[in-house]
Protein backbone atom coordinates (compact mmCIF):
# COMPACT_ATOMS: atom_id res chain seq x y z
CA UNK A 1 0.00 0.00 0.00
CA UNK A 2 1.23 3.50 -0.42
CA UNK A 3 0.37 6.88 0.76
CA UNK A 4 -2.73 7.99 -0.49
CA UNK A 5 -0.95 11.54 -0.60
CA UNK A 6 1.51 10.65 -3.25
CA UNK A 7 1.09 11.28 -6.80
CA UNK A 8 3.41 11.78 -9.98
CA UNK A 9 3.18 14.58 -11.96
CA UNK A 10 4.66 15.56 -15.27
CA UNK A 11 4.14 19.02 -15.42
CA UNK A 12 4.27 22.33 -12.86
CA UNK A 13 2.38 24.91 -14.18
CA UNK A 14 3.94 25.65 -17.58
CA UNK A 15 6.84 23.72 -17.04
CA UNK A 16 6.81 20.15 -18.44
CA UNK A 17 9.38 17.50 -17.43
CA UNK A 18 11.03 14.22 -18.80
CA UNK A 19 9.90 11.65 -16.47
CA UNK A 20 6.91 12.14 -13.75
CA UNK A 21 7.68 13.24 -10.53
CA UNK A 22 6.60 12.30 -7.02
CA UNK A 23 4.16 15.26 -5.64
CA UNK A 24 2.86 15.28 -2.00
CA UNK A 25 -0.57 16.48 -2.45
CA UNK A 26 -0.81 16.79 1.59
CA UNK A 27 2.49 19.12 1.44
CA UNK A 28 1.72 20.38 -1.79
CA UNK A 29 5.37 20.31 -3.28
CA UNK A 30 7.35 17.71 -4.90
CA UNK A 31 9.29 15.59 -2.60
CA UNK A 32 12.90 14.42 -4.02
CA UNK A 33 13.02 10.17 -4.14
CA UNK A 34 14.19 9.21 -0.53
CA UNK A 35 10.88 10.44 0.38
CA UNK A 36 8.63 8.96 -2.37
CA UNK A 37 10.34 5.39 -1.36
CA UNK A 38 9.02 5.85 2.13
CA UNK A 39 5.67 6.76 0.43
CA UNK A 40 5.30 3.83 -1.39
CA UNK A 41 6.46 1.94 1.42
CA UNK A 42 9.68 0.24 0.05
CA UNK A 43 13.04 -0.77 1.99
CA UNK A 44 11.15 -2.11 4.81
CA UNK A 45 9.71 1.66 5.31
CA UNK A 46 6.09 2.26 6.28
CA UNK A 47 4.53 5.70 5.46
CA UNK A 48 1.96 5.58 8.53
CA UNK A 49 4.91 5.00 10.73
CA UNK A 50 8.17 6.84 9.45
CA UNK A 51 6.45 10.14 7.34
CA UNK A 52 5.87 13.18 9.64
CA UNK A 53 3.83 14.75 6.95
CA UNK A 54 1.55 11.48 6.41
CA UNK A 55 1.31 11.86 10.32
CA UNK A 56 0.57 15.30 10.81
CA UNK A 57 -1.89 15.33 8.15
CA UNK A 58 -3.75 11.85 9.34
CA UNK A 59 -4.79 13.62 12.76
Amino acid sequence: MSCPYLSYRAAAGDHEFDTERAYCTAAERFVEAMRADICNDRYDLDHESHCEIYREHAE
